[in-house]
């Protein structure tokens, strides 16, 4: 399958040192196009309700409304930003940042619309109630100083005014009024969570650094998905047609690649875990999101795969310029 050269119907990928658009889906020989130069991205999306791409990196958030021209949106911070969300209204664009914070941008379609320019500072404000949590202060471990990373911002449409947001290391933890206050929901899961994915109003999954979660009460409870298999360190995971995808390590990307020895899993519908066939089986996926009808996953060496019928195959790869470690190849598809 060939996708469209230019513009929309494309898929993206962050890397070490920026944006790249992936022209062709069609064999391993396919790679990227740079298209955004920046410091490492931690993540690449397309929101619902938002027009465009975003792009969170070490040093700014990018927005770019078809994927070619980017603006530095002007986030008040020195942090890095490693998330970036929206919520279900599409009115409140909100990023999480290293040391973990949250900010947001109120009427942001107005605010984004192509020709405007980028936001002033003084147009973000800090979502102030995230820095109440009761555990906070425990947040973080010795090799990231003490601090935080907020790694995902998650909605749906299904419970209009909820916030999700999955911290490394500090847990799940969930707003129901847009971001304003906020609950714990860490028990039964594990705090280093690497990636939340909301795959419905009720539905989470926690990529974490020792195993993988699912929930079907807006993290109120958790069922660990990985307790049978061997690797439980996760940088990702997804939902895909009723089913939960991950790729497993069995540690950290600083042992990559000597030790990590990978494992490929889905879980039917939300069930225990089972190994399926990898192309690569020497790589772990680390960054999964629908394209062109169908699933498509990254490994932490930048090869691409698409699910088919009968198994994942080979369909191009991302430029990897920088090291491994705390590598993160997020991927978005753009459509029209």
């Amino acid at each position: 399958m060939i996708v469209p050269a230019l513009g929309y119907d494309m898929l993206y990928a962050g890397s070490d040192d920026g944006v790249y658009r992936v022209e062709s889906l069609g064999g391993a020989d396919h790679s990227g196009t740079q298209v955004l130069e920046s410091d490492r991205a931690y993540r690449v999306r397309s929101l619902d309700r938002l027009p465009g791409l975003f792009a969170a990196t070490a040093s700014a958030l990018f927005h770019s409304p078809a994927g070619e021209r980017w603006t530095d949106l002007g986030v008040p911070t020195e942090h890095e930003i490693n998330a970036v969300g929206v919520t279900a209204d599409g009115e409140r664009l909100v990023v999480g940042t290293y040391p973990a914070h949250l900010y947001a941008l109120d009427d942001a379609p107005a605010r984004l619309a192509d020709g405007g320019g980028a936001p002033a500072a003084a147009d973000w404000h800090e979502l102030t109630g995230f820095l109440d949590l009761p555990a906070r202060e425990d947040w973080g471990l010795p090799r990231h100083d003490f601090q935080a990373h907020v790694r995902s911002i998650e909605s749906h449409p299904g419970a209009p005014d909820r916030l999700a947001v999955g911290v490394e290391v500090g847990g799940v933890h969930v707003s129901e009024d847009r971001g304003e206050t906020w609950t714990e929901r860490r028990e039964g899961t594990h705090d280093d969570v690497h990636e939340l994915h909301v795959a419905g109003p009720e539905r989470f999954v926690a990529a974490t650094g020792f195993g993988c979660f699912y929930s079907e009460d807006a993290g109120r409870s958790w069922t660990e998905l990985s307790a049978d298999v061997e690797q439980q360190y996760y940088r990702a995971a997804t939902v895909y047609e009723g089913d939960v995808y991950a790729g497993g390590a069995n540690g950290p990307s600083p042992t990559w690649p000597e030790d990590e020895d990978p494992g490929l899993y889905v879980g039917r519908g939300g069930g225990p875990f089972e190994a399926i066939a990898s192309p690569v089986p020497d790589e772990v996926v680390i960054g999964w999101t629908e394209a062109a009808g169908t699933l498509v996953a990254v490994t932490y060496a930048g090869t691409l795969l698409r699910l088919r019928a009968d198994g994942f195959e080979v369909v191009g790869s991302v430029p990897t310029p920088g090291d491994v470690r705390g590598r993160y190849l997020p991927l978005a598809w753009l459509s029209e």
